[in-house]
């Protein structure tokens, strides 16, 4: 039987996490792994400076645990504490908030856990769903706000192609994008990263002392090049499948940088 581990970084009681642990139910045995709160924007940030705890909660028939850290934590723990073994897959999300383009790729707790699942041979999907408000990224998401029905039912497809046939050579997760007018029958589509997804910049506010502080904010970035994901979700309003790799080492002949030197 297929052992497979599912995560996030909205937390445990996430009803995107319930979605995720339904779409792959039955495929083999389910056990849940998840920060015990929101930990969304946090990467592959891992805990080498305090202890880590974990605790069995009622997941609506699930076997879960909520662990007192990040998402790659929560993978850690899963593997080497609670299942004692490794998983034949590892599930990320599903995230309220669309993961697309290298600006969310390396700051998503979603996929940050993935990559850490990937970093052990464990083929991994992130998924997530587009997300109208902004800040509806940040909050705790217990509720039945936003609907994971479409997600779950192509994220099961997805599972089940990569138990049966794994993941091809030199693939080490595969981050699935449900926008949010997808039906089950939307075109799926084998993107690439866009460069950016936000407009980055910073806001000076002030203190009632006087002092000044800064909140990193941004406006989304629409459109790209044909081909890539934020073009896919954003305009096309198709589902997007990013093959990703931990090998991040450009692809570029060597020579070039060795001329530097």
């Amino acid at each position: 039987m297929h052992r497979i581990l599912v995560t996030n970084d909205d937390g445990v009681y996430a009803s995107g996490l319930q979605a995720a642990a339904r779409s792959v139910e039955g495929l083999g045995e389910v056990v849940v792994a998840a920060p015990s709160g929101q930990k969304s924007g946090v990467g592959r940030s891992i805990s080498v400076f305090e202890p880590l705890r974990f605790a069995e909660v009622n997941l609506n028939g699930f076997k879960a645990y909520a662990v007192t850290g990040t998402p790659t934590d929560s993978v850690i723990i899963g593997i080497f504490a609670i299942l004692k073994q490794m998983p034949d897959l590892v599930v990320s999300g599903i995230n309220v908030g669309e993961n697309i383009s290298s600006d969310a790729v390396t700051t998503s707790g979603t996929i940050g856990a993935a990559l850490e699942a990937a970093s052990y041979g464990i083929p991994a999907i992130a998924a997530s769903i587009q997300a109208i408000d902004q800040g509806d990224k940040f909050d705790m998401h217990h509720g039945e706000k936003h609907s994971f029905e479409v997600a779950t039912k192509i994220l099961r497809r997805v599972a089940t192609r990569v138990l049966e046939h794994g993941l091809p050579e030199g693939v080490d997760v595969l981050n699935l994008n449900v926008p949010v007018a997808a039906r089950e029958d939307t075109e799926i589509v084998v993107t690439r990263l866009a460069r950016k997804i936000f407009k980055t910049s910073v806001q000076e506010r002030f203190d009632p002392r006087g002092r000044p502080y800064y909140w990193i904010d941004g406006e989304l970035i629409f459109f790209d090049k044909e081909g890539t994901d934020v073009q896919t979700v954003y305009q096309e309003k198709k589902i997007s499948i990013t093959p990703l790799s931990l090998d991040s080492t450009s692809r570029i002949d060597l020579k070039e940088i060795k001329e530097l030197f």
